[in-house]
């Protein structure tokens, strides 16, 4: 069992805004992502699968996956960053394990380490109660550019 992280910081007005909203605009309004839980290193979110996203196969194309995988491992940084800083994927490597062809896809997030500069985040997708996807990813924590004097 992996130790737990201390957090220097918890935005909880970030978390309060995220938790049960879906997006605008973007990959996560395309999705209907819908964050769940967030808590200092830990986010829960999902979307259900919609007919458009399923392929002339009869599954979700695993590039959508991948989007939900990627969403969720820069949106758990968040609160956990110091303000007017920002998270970016680096990489991240996805194993597909199982087919969806509908229901709700449900992702679990969690920073496993974290340095000023680095995050590493393991990621759990499932569907209807499969677990249908495992990732692992690193981000780069961006600070704010300094105002030009």
């Amino acid at each position: 069992m992996a130790e737990a992280i201390e957090f220097e910081t918890f935005n909880e007005e970030f978390a309060s805004r995220v938790v049960g909203r879906k997006g605008r605009k973007g990959i996560d309004a395309y999705l209907g992502i819908e964050v769940t839980e967030l808590t200092a290193g830990r986010l829960v979110a999902q979307f259900e699968v919609r007919d458009e996203l399923i392929t002339m196969m009869g599954n979700m194309h695993g590039g959508c996956l991948s989007a939900f995988v990627d969403h969720c491992l820069g949106v758990v940084m968040y609160p956990v960053m110091p303000p007017g800083y920002w998270a970016a994927t680096t990489e991240f490597k996805i194993n597909l394990l199982s087919p969806v062809a509908g229901g709700t896809c449900v992702c679990t997030a969690e920073i496993r380490s974290m340095s000023r500069r680095l995050a590493v985040v393991s990621i759990t997708v499932e569907n209807e109660g499969r677990l249908v996807a495992l990732a692992q990813g690193t981000s780069t924590i961006v600070a704010p550019k300094s105002p030009k004097s």
